[in-house]
């Protein structure tokens, strides 16, 4: 054995981390014999977590098959093809090879990168949710019995191919189904056929002959054919999730709080433990590498670590100056480590910090190191704002933000990016050049567009800068940058805010109008304000007959005669004279005239020889011109209001807003020097990026839709049989491919090579160029591009009748020109092609011949026209139908990939349009990548293809956040580096971390899983604290995530992902925490241990903590549009058609932010019936799954990330007055005469109400199996003394398994009522991380909303406290009109003074003599405390005050003890709360109820305390452990089944 252990010793030492230590190697050697002949036989102990779905899991080959449809339908239903064989894993050999069968199909459809992302994928089981929803969709259809799989036709079900024909002929009788965005529908040839939904289980025999046949009645165009999964027999497993982390803090034991009931441990799979991690570091050995170099030393080597891990183990507390320096001493130990395993050696110390830290505190700190970090820092505050610290991940340069973001957001992020690397990659865009352009932001900007107001078509009524009403304002621009109060409008001479009117003077609204513009003006508000009066324009309509043009005549008959501001006031005159809601009239303009102008013949000015007319057919020249949609339209600066906005009352406060929004920006204008004293400031605004000629709402629609020009084939529209048998990629490949351009100038590269010309803009027109709506198109497209050099055109034929030789000439002669003849000539030709009366020649039978232009080859274009050739229509025409999905002749512009249209029949699309999307394209994308492309060198067609498809790619992006430069770190001293692989597409991740944070306890795992799933440059930069005084991580944690599915030895599926504490210390107490995404509501079932108070030394082998999601929320916004405030207490339901309120909840007012706890599947909102429902409508709704105009509102839970949807309420008509929280009647607001009535006659008793609800809610809070212990004897106490019936109410979020398993069998026993109420602490409030503070916040701060509207009082009582009296009578102690009461604490006990804190210092004088109650018990009246919003006043202090951590150290008590000048609190008597600590002996004889409380002067244990304390303390704890061994006895006889599910019924799970 020595001798062996001599050979190794060189193995060793080589294993052993250099720290720059040199170990003597005889001692390494004696070392080594000693421990391996010196072993106890030891245990060694660990803490297991998993984490389950309480839904079964599907087959892997479903959760596939949504993978590829998030792609694209056609790869789903290819993917459907390809998989048909495969069954289900019963018919494999292994579970193994039925997991390659599925990846050796996905495959064929993915690139290699996306390949790993399916890996990935299956592993964190994401689409398991989609999957769960189709279920629960089709078991609310019902299924019919005995079916495997079914079909719905509009509603009614079958499983018979037989009966679908005679359902569908009454199909159109019947509504059509509501389709979900997941839905799959096949392409349909007719969207107007019934829609067959069938429900089945892809890769099965059954499913393949129905789905045959159903696809071959959709070519026919008889049904649109919809697919759902819908499994019959699952099996009976749930799903393993990963995704989450544990944590495990160790407690503070000043306060022992541990139960002293043995627990039975229970048998686990003792596999989960696994020794082959492959770093395995103990004390320096790598216990990996020695096991890879020694296989035969495996038992020494296990008995060797085994000691080393006990020897290390027990975690000795610090100094102060140890800790110092421990971030920057962590970060040096993981730089030490080689590169490749950095991450892990980060992963390894950060998750095992407590244990590590001794060892660490030896490393020394290199003065580079120090000095790059610090160097940093300055750059990570100044541009991505964080602190020494702080954390960020950023993925090409996008942000992750790790507290809002879980694993499922990220995946998608990784997929998003994939997509459009893979696009430019396909596209031969690689390596660096390939993230510039992937970081260039070309977002469409939501910048408001304006028109250009310089036109000579309005009148304005006054100018700022001549008019001498406006001598005495200063002139300078200087003046923007003098500081005046907030939200004063600063008057200066210049004509910084123009608003224009544009209105047609008989519309109703335009009195209302010209009012607002007379108010501005008389409140010398600065506005330069002028009016276009869009009236009749024909000649023989004069001023006599029609009032606008009247109106218009009077206008400008003053304006000449005497000014625009007189003109103005004529104008307001003329509307006085109308009254409201009617129209102006031309007796009003006449009557106006000749009061003013008695001397004037009114005739003359309005009549038919009125020389008056000036700027009518201007006028409404501009408003067509300029699109800005129906009349009035009001413009800021060139920028429309909306329609609501013009509403009187709105159209002031936002003219007000946009003024002081708009001097900000010439603020920054004049101080950048961009704007000088001496520019015209109009000129200016009108050179804005934003400016454009025309405003088309279809070209700036925020919703916008691409092409994919990534795929890249050689083939041409010329063949069609070979064209028909593409995808659509591969088809917009060879449409590009066969593509023939006009351009400017009449030279191609053909004839003269000038690499400076790219040209950014490429239309394609598609439409029938033998109609004259397609030939209109073409020709403003080609007018269009004879004044702008950066476009190119081609035509797509979209034919609107059969095609033939006779009914296609212009097409086929546009086309034939495009083949054979040059740019130039083709222009000329083609445009001549284009005119109607060419059209007619031709129809007429005139010869193409005719019509041919100089310098062109009239031969060879005439040998092409008349081949009969047809087959680039036809392709065109499939291309058309397929993939454009249009129909027959509907016409289309595409931009660069971008989808616009389809245009209506006699929708004007004209040259002004062409010019304002090419002005879009060129400020958006066209330059910024056009540099780019300019710089890769390729020739200049190709080029000016590369720049369309790569700004389709880019366009089509979700907008997402800006992307994050970061060139100027210094990464020598302080950063992982690691270099991606070559000629691959790569990833460029950026983290920055303080390895010593709980961020770090994320981060290193996580990058770890992406560095096997993607191929990435990885820089993690360290960003240390120095001078910590506290040990910075106080917790071990774990991250469970794989980056593929694990399968055992005998190739079946391992149990899924687990949580592993291996070689835990044992002596710290520990608590166990999950850290799951934001919108998972988890709880624990099946331990036997309390997880709250894990000791280690008392346990044999094994603590395994199960975990279940229970629920997913879905959480929202809720505000009433009439008052924009949220309607406090409104209540929202949710549930099926067959069970509609399954849960409940209320509206806060905080945000208007409510949660409803839901699963998988398609659910229905509705106002709870009652007053929420008499009072209130849903008046909209955003982020929801049903269309705008839907009866019920419909969300879809299908995915595992957090669904946050927008609902606005509108109050019925009649219900303008009602307020929800009172009910109607008018109670306790009897007045101030009766509050003084009872000053007079004693304290008055609130009148006991008598009827059946006679009941006393008890409200208590307890975690850990030792407070559960004084939950039951509290409970017990209660029941023994209070007479009337009790309802208890636990939160249910941390209750132990078997707590909940025992309470049903106590209340049956005891005959109470209880109910679990349960509320996940709102993201956007600031979250505590210790669990103790957790369970205060929730004593506390949700109150209005845990309990159901129709609890209107209720008390809460401490786990540790015995009542001793009847409970009623704290129920109807009269509060006085408080909201709660709560005791003050006992001042009795003297010896205690030095304790008693809010005696002095900041408590004293918040509290201004009064008393500081505490929270072990109190009554709260929860009508009072809704009405005045004490949650939501006590949420917002919370917020305000929880920032800092030093302040509110007892929370639940602190808080309302500080708010006590908001919100009252009323003082109980002193006897409601006797505890030891604070009161005196002598009044304990008087205690209605004893309060354990922590004495924090002995420290004295709970349970020595309660004996002592309490003689009737042991006596209920007796009774309950007799009640527990019978509970016990039963359960294991099963005798207690069947009482348990009637139990059941009565327990439901509210809000």
């Amino acid at each position: 054995m020595c001798s062996r252990g001599d050979a190794n010793a060189a193995g060793a030492a080589a294993a052993r981390r250099v720290t720059g230590l040199c170990y003597n190697m005889g001692l390494l050697i004696a070392l080594a014999l000693l421990c391996l002949f010196s072993l106890a036989e030891a245990n060694s102990k660990a803490i297991t977590t998993s984490l389950t779905t309480k839904w079964f899991s599907a087959p892997l080959l479903l959760e596939a098959s949504e993978f590829l449809a998030e792609d694209s339908q056609e790869k789903f239903w290819s993917f459907v093809e390809a998989s048909q064989n495969i069954g289900s894993s019963d018919q494999h050999d292994t579970d193994r090879s039925y997991y390659d069968a599925i990846l050796e199909a996905a495959f064929r459809f993915l690139s290699p990168l996306q390949q790993n992302l399916l890996k990935f994928c299956l592993s964190l089981r994401s689409y398991s949710a989609s999957i769960q929803a189709f279920q629960q969709i089709a078991v609310d259809e019902p299924p019919p019995e005995g079916c495997k799989s079914f079909l719905s036709v509009h509603g009614k079900q079958t499983c018979d191919l037989g009966t679908l024909e005679s359902l569908l002929l009454t199909a159109p009788d019947r509504p059509k189904p509501l389709l979900f965005k997941g839905d799959h529908r096949y392409p349909s040839s007719n969207p107007e056929s019934p829609v067959v939904i069938f429900y089945s289980e892809i890769g099965h025999e059954e499913f393949s002959n129905i789905h045959h046949q159903l696809i071959s009645k959709s070519n026919e165009g008889k049904i649109n054919y919809v697919f759902r999964h819908y499994i019959s027999n699952p099996r009976k497993e749930p799903v393993h999730l990963s995704g989450y982390g544990v944590e495990l803090a160790i407690k503070s034991t000043e306060y022992k709080a541990k139960d002293d009931t043995q627990v039975k441990g229970t048998e686990v799979n003792t596999t989960v433990i696994g020794e082959n991690d492959p770093i395995d570091e103990v004390q320096g050995f790598l216990f990996g590498k020695l096991r890879e170099l020694y296989p035969s030393l495996e038992g020494q080597l296990k008995e060797f670590r085994k000691h080393l891990v006990e020897s290390t183990n027990e975690m000795a507390p610090l100094k102060v100056w140890q800790l110092q320096d421990l971030s920057f001493q962590t970060a040096a130990r993981i730089l030490a480590a080689p590169v490749e395993l950095a991450l892990v050696v980060m992963k390894d110390i950060s998750q095992n910090f407590p244990t590590k830290a001794r060892a660490i505190t030896k490393t020394a700190v290199s003065a580079q190191l120090r000095a790059e970090v610090e160097e940093n820092q300055k750059y990570f505050k100044g541009t991505i704002g964080l602190q020494p610290g702080d954390s960020a991940l950023f993925i090409n340069g996008l942000h992750i933000d790790l507290d809002t973001q879980d694993i499922f957001s990220l995946f998608d992020t990784l997929r998003n990016e994939a997509r459009v690397m893979e696009g430019l990659h396909r596209l031969g865009i690689e390596g660096l050049s390939l993230h510039n352009i992937l970081k260039l932001n070309i977002q469409p900007s939501e910048t408001d567009y304006a028109v250009d107001i310089r036109s000579p078509a309005i009148s304005w009524v006054n100018n700022l800068e001549v008019d001498s009403r406006y001598n005495s304002w200063p002139s300078s621009l200087q003046e923007l940058l003098r500081p005046t109060f907030p939200g004063v409008i600063r008057q200066i001479r210049k004509n910084l805010h123009n608003m224009v009117f544009i209105v047609d003077p008989v519309h109703e609204t335009t009195a209302e109008l010209v009012s607002i513009a007379e108010m501005f003006l008389s409140n010398h508000i600065p506005l330069r304000i002028g009016f276009i009066f869009v009236v009749n324009d024909s000649e023989d309509v004069d001023g006599m007959q029609d009032a606008g043009v009247a109106v218009l005549r009077a206008y400008n008959y003053v304006g000449q005669e005497v000014d625009g501001y007189h003109a103005f006031q004529t104008l307001t005159q003329i509307y006085n004279k109308v009254r409201t809601g009617e129209k102006v009239k031309v007796e009003h303009v006449v009557s106006v005239l000749e009061k003013k102008y008695p001397y004037v013949e009114v005739n003359s000015i309005l009549g038919i020889d009125s020389a008056y007319d000036q700027n009518r057919k201007e006028a409404r020249g501009y408003y067509e011109q300029t699109g800005v949609g129906p009349l009035p339209v009001v413009l800021f600066n060139g920028m429309p209001f909306e329609k609501e906005q013009l509403d009187p009352d709105e159209l002031e406060t936002i003219t007000m807003h946009k003024i002081l929004e708009t001097t900000t920006f010439f603020q920054r204008a004049v101080y950048l020097g961009e704007l000088s004293h001496d520019q015209d400031v109009v000129e200016y605004i009108m050179n804005q990026p934003n400016v454009v000629p025309r405003i088309n709402s279809r070209i700036l629609t925020a919703k916008r839709e691409y092409l994919d020009l990534t795929a890249s084939n050689n083939f041409y529209v010329d063949d069609f049989a070979r064209f028909s048998a593409l995808d659509s990629r591969g088809k917009t490949a060879a449409i590009a491919n066969s593509m023939n351009y006009l351009t400017k100038k009449g030279m191609s590269s053909k004839e003269i090579y000038d690499d400076s010309f790219i040209r950014p803009v490429t239309f394609w027109i598609v439409g029938d160029f033998d109609s004259p709506s397609g030939r209109q198109l073409l020709y403003d497209a080609i007018k269009h591009q004879k004044t702008s050099n950066n476009v190119r055109i081609s035509m797509i034929n979209n034919p609107s009748r059969e095609i033939s030789d006779s009914s296609t000439p212009v097409s086929r002669a546009i086309w034939a020109a495009l083949q054979t003849q040059t740019s130039n000539s083709a222009k000329n030709f083609i445009t001549k092609m284009v005119k109607e009366e060419t059209a007619e020649a031709l129809a007429a039978g005139v010869d193409i011949g005719e019509f041919s232009v100089g310098g062109m080859d009239v031969s060879l274009f005439k040998e092409v026209f008349e081949s009969s050739r047809m087959d680039f229509i036809l392709s065109h025409a499939l291309y058309c139908r397929d993939v454009l999905k249009l129909k027959k002749g509907q016409r289309v512009v595409i931009s660069n990939g971008r989808i616009i249209g389809p245009l209506e029949d006699s929708e004007l699309f004209n040259q002004d349009d062409f010019h304002l999307l090419e002005n879009i394209i060129l400020k958006t994308s066209g330059q910024k990548i056009k540099s780019h492309i300019q710089q890769l060198r390729v020739e200049e067609d190709v080029a000016s293809d590369l720049v369309m498809k790569v700004d389709a790619l880019l366009s089509a992006q979700p907008k997402g956040e800006a992307r994050i430069e970061y060139q100027f770190f210094e990464d020598k001293h302080s950063a992982i580096k690691l270099k991606p692989k070559e000629g691959e597409t790569y990833y460029d991740v950026v983290a920055v971390v303080d390895p010593v944070t709980r961020e770090a306890q994320r981060l290193a795992p996580l990058l770890l899983v992406l560095a096997q799933l993607i191929n990435m440059s990885l820089r993690v930069f360290m960003n240390c604290q120095s001078k910590l005084s506290d040990m910075p991580l106080k917790s071990f944690y774990r991250y469970v995530l794989e980056p593929e599915i694990s399968f055992t030895a005998d190739n079946s599926f391992a149990k899924g992902p687990i949580a592993k504490f291996l070689d835990m210390p044992q002596s710290p107490l520990f608590t166990l925490n999950l850290n799951t995404p934001e919108s998972w509501m988890v709880e624990s079932v099946r331990t036997p241990y309390d997880l709250d108070n894990i000791y280690l030394e008392e346990v044999d082998s094994i603590v395994a903590a199960e975990y279940e999601l229970e629920y997913l929320l879905l959480e929202g916004h809720c505000y009433d549009i009439t008052t924009g405030q949220p309607p406090r207490g409104l209540q929202f339901t949710l549930g099926t058609s067959a069970n509609p309120t399954t849960v409940d909840t209320i509206v806060m007012a905080n945000l208007g932010y409510f949660q409803l706890k839901a699963n998988p599947g398609a659910w229905i909102l509705r106002l709870r019936k009652g007053r929420s429902d008499d009072i209130y409508r849903i008046y909209s709704h955003d982020g929801t799954d049903s269309p705008p105009d839907a009866n019920d509102v419909v969300v879809i839970l299908n995915n595992f990330k957090s669904k946050i949807i927008k609902v606005k309420v509108q109050k019925k008509a009649d219900m303008a007055n009602e307020d929800l929280l009172s009910d109607g009647t008018n109670e306790n607001e009897s007045g101030f005469w009766d509050s003084f009535k009872w000053g007079f006659s004693g304290q008055k008793t609130e009148e006991v109400k008598q009827d059946k609800d006679d009941i006393i809610n008890i409200f208590s809070v307890a975690s850990g199996h030792l407070y559960e212990r004084f939950l039951r004897i509290m409970m017990l106490s209660v029941l023994k003394n209070t007479k009337t019936p009790v309802k208890f109410w636990f939160l249910k979020n941390y209750l132990s398994p078997t707590f909940k398993e025992f309470i049903p069998y106590m209340a049956k026993k005891y005959n109470f009522q209880y109910e679990l109420v349960q509320y996940k602490w709102p993201r956007w409030l600031h979250q505590q991380t210790e669990k103790q503070r957790i369970i205060w916040g929730y004593k506390i701060l949700f109150l209005d909303v845990l309990f159901p509207l129709v609890v209107d009082k209720f008390l809460f009582v401490d786990a540790d406290q015995i009542v001793r009296t009847d409970l009623k009578e704290l129920r109807d102690f009269n509060l006085d009109g408080a909201p709660y009461g709560y005791t003050p604490f006992c001042d009795s006990r003297r010896e205690m003074d030095g304790y008693r804190f809010w005696k002095s210092g900041y408590w004293a004088s918040h509290l201004a003599g009064r008393k500081y109650h505490i929270s072990a018990l109190y009554v709260v009246d929860l009508k009072k405390f809704r009405k005045i919003a004490a949650g939501d006043r006590l949420r917002g202090q919370y917020q305000g005050l929880s920032q800092d951590p030093n302040s509110l150290s007892n929370l639940d008590q602190d808080l309302p003890n500080n708010m006590i000048h908001q919100v009252p609190i009323k003082s109980l008597p002193q006897e409601w709360l006797w505890c030891e600590t604070w009161c005196d002996d002598a009044s304990k004889k008087r205690a209605k109820t004893i309060d354990l409380c922590n004495n924090p002067m002995t420290k004295e244990p709970k349970l020595e305390a309660a004996v002592r304390i309490v003689p009737e303390w042991q006596d209920y704890d007796q009774e309950i452990k007799q009640l527990q061994t019978l509970f016990q006895e039963e359960k294991e006889l099963g005798t207690l089944h069947e009482e348990e599910t009637q139990e059941g019924s009565q327990k439901h799970e509210e809000l």
